[in-house]
């Protein structure tokens, strides 16, 4: 009779909120805003966030509006969260798909898979940006607010 070693199978929980995050610099370089809406699977908003960056990427907004988020999550004492984002590259380079080349990323990457360690789990999902729209709408409005102060 033949012997398999025994596994237990790994049980990824449900994520208690979703996390949208988008980053956007127009001009790529130019000016820059971020926003990041957490939401529980029904629909219950737990936080919405935009903020003006200044002059940088479209990248570097991209990795500030998902510590932004990160960083609302576990204030709000969130274990389990997915964080959604239509940034390919963003979403490769925290799963270890894609290397961070860029010098100003790598800060912003180090300080990203540091807050993604305080919870007990976290998915990271590439969606389209059709699907994103809310958390662009933020990110436009993080721009706008620049001369408003």
């Amino acid at each position: 009779m033949a012997r398999f070693p025994s596994s237990t199978p790994v049980v990824t929980p449900e994520p208690e909120a979703v996390l949208w995050t988008d980053g956007a610099a127009r001009g790529n370089p130019g000016p820059a805003g971020i926003g990041a809406i957490l939401k529980r699977p029904s629909g219950e908003v737990l936080y919405t966030g935009s903020e003006y960056l200044g002059h940088t990427t479209n990248n570097v907004a991209e990795y500030k509006a998902v510590l932004l988020g990160l960083a609302a999550a576990l204030a709000q004492g969130l274990e389990h969260v997915e964080v959604r984002a239509d940034s390919e590259l963003l979403i490769k380079q925290l799963k270890g798909i894609y290397r961070v080349k860029a010098p100003g990323l790598k800060p912003l990457f180090d300080e990203a898979r540091q807050l993604i360690s305080r919870f007990k789990s976290v998915k990271l999902t590439h969606i389209r940006r059709e699907l994103n729209s809310e958390a662009d709408r933020l990110a436009n409005r993080g721009i706008d607010q620049v001369g408003r102060g």
